[in-house]
């Protein structure tokens, strides 16, 4: 029993390191979910220009997402981590300088190096070899509601600091943008020395022999490719993971349509990021006691659901009704991005290739981080005035019914395997 205890008292602290990680690596990247057109502004570049950088990360994670699988399953995660960590804190500091657009373009795909490359399969192999068959779902339900509690906290340290530079009457957008940089940037560089000294490299160490005698690279990728599983498990996050995305666009949608300030629109964001810890958790725990696919199919056609009345939310709505909406929308996303790593528990991958599996379904599934900022520019500048979001949110709730199907069809057994 008191080995129980300690082991399980380990797997939880070292959940911990890696949720702070998780919570305090991506917001940067991500500014402008609550800051977009304060980003605009400070750095004096467009909307379109924006989402090209964004596309930029999305398209360097795309192609680093399978190496990124290789090298978890090669090299030491506490190293992977912390650099990871590093490189992203120091690339923010010359993106506190408000450099020009092209310079952006580079720090955008750096960033996307260093948070994709050397960070994204190591850390969810981690968890996913931290947690037992039945923990799978509480466990990604931390790992996401932890990091959605993270990145709350810090949203809204950040956001009282913006608003109260700007209340001060030296206050510009740019000088308050920059102290949020500011903040970001410096927990970055703390957190990366404590993860270096006090995350564990037992993953390592309890495969050393067995990776020590891999296979060619390509007979572990045609392993990972012929699993019915690993591409259902696919669908499922890049239909849920565009739902989620969707969201980024909420700060711009309703200061633009609803007559907000930058300031209300950033306290309207932030509180929906305090729906992810509640709705991560909640569903991991759910999924666990129920079974995850179908409770990630349910949250899949819920989300859907949502989304799309968002789009015929009138903008003469009351303010209540427009904030519970928001609300609703982010509490079900969270709860779907808490599960549908979950589904990996199912799919049966060793663990000599389980960062590999995670690479390819992450490659998969996070391409709407590329295409997405293509497809909503164009549309947001041909279809002003609001018109232009609804439609991608309509094409967005689409999408999240195929991904409750594919959840629904990852919970039947494959006769294959029967």
């Amino acid at each position: 029993m008191q080995l129980t205890t300690s082991s399980t008292l380990r797997s939880y602290s070292q959940l911990a390191l890696i949720v702070i990680a998780a919570g305090a690596i991506y917001p940067l990247l991500y500014l402008r979910q609550n800051f977009e057109l304060s980003i605009l502004e400070s750095f004096d570049i467009t909307q379109t220009q924006l989402r090209y950088c964004s596309s930029m990360l999305g398209l360097i994670f795309v192609i680093t997402y399978v190496p990124s699988g290789w090298l978890a399953d090669r090299f030491s995660s506490r190293k992977l981590l912390s650099l990871s960590l590093l490189a992203t804190g120091l690339l923010g500091i010359w993106f506190s300088t408000m450099p020009s657009y092209d310079a952006l373009l580079v720090i955008y795909g750096a960033w996307g190096i260093a948070t994709g490359l050397t960070f994204w399969s190591a850390h969810i192999k981690l968890v996913a070899m931290l947690a037992r068959a039945d923990q799978q779902g509480r466990f990604f339900g931390i790992l996401d509601g932890g990091r959605g509690l993270v990145e709350a906290l810090l949203a809204t340290v950040a956001v009282a600091i913006f608003a109260y530079v700007l209340s001060q009457s030296s206050g510009t957008t740019s000088l308050a943008l920059k102290q949020v940089i500011y903040l970001y940037v410096g927990v970055l560089l703390v957190v990366s020395p404590l993860v270096y000294w006090l995350l564990d490299d037992f993953e390592e160490e309890s495969e050393a022999e067995e990776t020590a005698s891999t296979r060619p690279f390509i007979e572990d990728l045609m392993d990972v490719l012929r699993r019915r599983e690993i591409w259902l498990c696919a669908l499922c996050i890049v239909c849920g993971y565009q739902l989620f995305y969707a969201t980024y666009s909420f700060s711009a949608y309703l200061q633009q349509n609803f007559g907000l300030t930058a300031v209300a629109v950033g306290t309207i964001t932030v509180a929906k990021l305090w729906m992810r810890p509640i709705g991560g958790i909640a569903a991991g725990f759910i999924g666990d006691w129920s079974n995850p696919e179908k409770v990630l199919s349910i949250l899949l056609v819920l989300a859907s659901i949502s989304l799309s009345m968002m789009a015929f939310l009138p903008t003469t709505s009351a303010t209540f009704m427009m904030v519970t909406l928001v609300l609703l929308i982010g509490l079900l996303t969270y709860g779907v991005r808490g599960l549908y790593w979950a589904t990996l528990g199912g799919c049966n991958v060793p663990n000599k290739i389980k960062g590999l599996a995670i690479g390819m379904i992450s490659m998969i599934g996070y391409f709407p981080e590329w295409y997405l900022p293509l497809i909503s520019a164009p549309l947001l500048e041909q279809y002003p005035g609001g018109l232009g979001y609804k439609i991608y949110y309509l094409i967005i709730s689409a999408c999240g019914l195929f991904g409750a199907y594919g959840a629904y069809l990852l919970s039947k057994p494959n006769k294959n395997d029967q």
